[in-house]
């Protein structure tokens, strides 16, 4: 390892940002979040660096943290409408909330030896990933095909004497539709089981257009039956990255996924997240933006990238080939094309013209759609953002829909997903132009070649075979050779 000074390492590190997409001016649409305000992104970085050697372990050790940590609770419950004695916790991120809110619910119910939780099929993908650490099955239950929300008679269908949760969205990412959260909490409460109310993108941006917008579907803890909801500060609340909040309606129903060991000869170990020890810079980071935009900045952010979506889903009305996928209840928009395009070449398109717009692969019934997020500073940019997106969809439709070589499909298909190693994700790379001679992975500029062979094959093999690029992606690269000498 070489040692390098202050500079060799700020060169490094702007080298090492050049292919990395934009966090700042609204061209990311989607993973980052935008408010516009350098002076609220000036004191989020303030306080994360002021804070970032301190340690969330012990409460009684940087009670500073603690005291932080219940203003950030107390003004989400708030927000949430959450009853006198609710209780919650700040976790790094709303993957964090999700698995503890489903902890919770599995370890309240010991006597259920083989629990299972009803998610919509477009509840995120952190449940899923929860059911597979926690061993909570989940029963999948198809949304409705035109508005793409939860179905309440079939959620509540699904419920036995083994579901320890019931799941809506608020909204939710794929479709970015709110959930009928009233009548799945009354069906939840009736049969004495959890409803949790994933609102981690939309906790902090729904609640603020209550006044421009009051019909908007219930969801917060006002719903009888709703015992626990999610939402994240590093999205609409503008926070630098991780923090989450996730409120439960009592002290007692959080009480099951906190954690205490006494059981070895060090410290006592007391949990209430996942984490033990976990840096406070984002917590004081969180305590700090939020306490710089205050409520009435954050409905005047949350209006403006509220009308940059419908300002775009009016105008993909008038794009040939594109339409919106489901009426927007928040700030994202989801969207499918005809056959005569496909969105992983408009996504190719729209990142040549400098923006990223986020491609999602079908699923059951559900087809293909793209993605965007939008946040405050999209807003000035909503008349470029329809213009690019007209001119990459002609683009789309002139040269076609991406399509996988047929061979290459059946070559892939073949494989087991249980039992793929290296040499026969190896051979697949290769046949798909994706390796190098050395046999490491190549990504190519254009990505919709690759997307629309995954989206041909089955979910468990797309998990497997992403697995595998993940695991080349991340692997060190090899040691330079040694110099010559002489």
């Amino acid at each position: 390892m070489t040692t390098m000074d202050h500079d060799e390492i700020r060169s490094a590190l702007t080298a090492m940002r050049t292919r990395d997409l934009p966090t700042h001016g609204g061209r990311t649409l989607a993973y980052v979040y935008d408010s516009g305000l350098a002076s609220a992104d000036a004191i989020g970085r303030e306080a994360l660096a002021a804070f970032a050697s301190t340690n969330g372990l012990d409460p009684t050790a940087f009670p500073s943290l603690l005291q932080m940590e219940n203003a950030l609770v107390g003004i989400a419950g708030r927000l949430v409408d959450a009853p006198e004695g609710f209780a919650g916790v700040v976790t790094s991120g709303g993957t964090e909330s999700i698995l503890l809110a489903v902890l919770a619910a599995r370890d309240a119910r010991p006597d259920i030896a083989t629990p299972r939780m009803v998610l919509p099929t477009t509840a995120h993908a952190a449940f899923h990933k929860a059911a597979h650490w926690l061993q909570v099955e989940p029963v999948l239950v198809d949304v409705d095909p035109v508005t793409k929300r939860a179905d309440p008679g079939a959620m509540a269908a699904a419920i036995d004497d083994r579901t320890v949760l019931v799941v809506a969205s608020a909204p939710s990412y794929a479709h970015g539709v709110i959930d009928p959260v009233e009548p799945i909490a009354a069906a939840a409460a009736a049969a004495g089981v959890r409803c949790h109310v994933d609102a981690c993108i939309g906790g902090w941006v729904l609640p603020h257009l209550r006044a421009s917008e009051p019909d908007l579907p219930a969801w917060t803890f006002a719903v009888d039956g709703v015992t626990s909801l999610s939402l994240d500060l590093h999205k609409y609340a503008y926070t630098p990255k991780g923090v989450s909040v996730l409120l439960h309606a009592s002290a007692d129903l959080r009480r099951t996924h906190l954690f205490a060991s006494a059981r070895w000869p060090g410290y006592t170990m007391l949990n209430t997240t996942a984490q033990s020890t976990k840096s406070g810079g984002p917590v004081a980071a969180a305590w700090a933006v939020v306490h710089h935009i205050g409520a009435d900045r954050y409905a005047s952010l949350a209006r403006d990238a509220r009308t940059a979506t419908l300002d775009l889903a009016a105008a993909v009305d008038g794009i040939p080939g594109l339409s919106v996928a489901a009426h927007p209840d928040s700030t994202l928009l989801s969207l499918v094309t005809d056959d005569t395009c496909d969105v992983f070449t408009i996504s190719d398109e729209m990142f040549d013209r400098g923006w990223f717009v986020q491609p999602q692969m079908r699923f059951r019934d559900l087809p293909a759609t793209l993605h965007l997020t939008f946040s405050a500073a999209t807003a000035a940019s909503s008349e470029l953002i329809a213009s690019d997106l007209a001119e990459a969809t002609a683009a789309a439709q002139s040269s076609g829909p991406a399509r996988p070589a047929p061979e290459l499909v059946a070559m892939a298909a073949a494989i087991d997903p249980a039992s793929l190693d290296e040499a026969t994700f190896t051979a697949l790379l290769g046949a798909a132009g994706l390796a190098g001679g050395d046999g490491r992975l190549e990504l190519p500029q254009r990505m919709a070649p690759v997307n629309a062979l995954l989206d041909a094959l089955p979910p468990e093999l797309r998990e497997a075979l992403l697995l595998g690029v993940i695991d080349r992606l991340a692997r060190p690269a090899p040691p330079a050779p040694p110099a010559p000498s002489h």
